[in-house]
């Protein structure tokens, strides 16, 4: 598996913001619009939080808090794990399923550049697979030709 950088290179490079003061209902509809599954919550330059689904679900919904007066800095997930853009995918999936988490922040020496969502680690590794699978069938058959005598070299 390639590191998170090549995702982000395939997938992009683009933040979806929102800032701490920002009403529920704000977000919600940003990541309507975006069709994404989180936010990151900036206050600046800083990453103070991440908003995610599971974040309105929980802290919204079934607290019964109105979306359009409740402030994300109020329902945000705090504790943010940011990762490397060299990091392994596979690593990567070790974070995310320790802490329960399906959004990951990546930040390249303090500066953030982009956030990946488990969906995309699943996309990358089956692709990865498939063409690792079609790899060693294409070398099987070249092996095969090879031994009967039908190789062309």
């Amino acid at each position: 598996m390639g590191p998170i950088e090549n995702i982000l290179e395939d997938k992009g490079h683009k933040l979806y913001i929102a800032a701490p003061d920002d009403a529920v209902v704000a977000a919600v509809e940003a990541m309507c619009v975006a069709r994404i599954g989180a936010l990151l919550v900036m206050d600046g330059q800083v990453l103070c939080g991440i908003f995610c689904e599971r974040d309105l679900m929980t802290r919204v919904v079934l607290a019964r808090r109105d979306p359009s007066t409740t402030r994300l800095r109020d329902v945000m997930t705090r504790d943010v794990a940011c990762i490397a853009p060299d990091l392994a995918v596979r690593d990567a999936m070790g974070i995310m399923t320790e802490r329960r988490v399906s959004h990951l922040p990546v930040a390249d020496h303090g500066r953030l550049i982009g956030l990946i969502s488990i969906g995309d680690l699943v996309r990358w590794t089956t692709e990865d697979n498939t063409h690792q699978i079609a790899d060693g069938h294409h070398q099987i058959e070249d092996l095969t030709d090879y031994v009967t005598g039908r190789y062309p070299g």
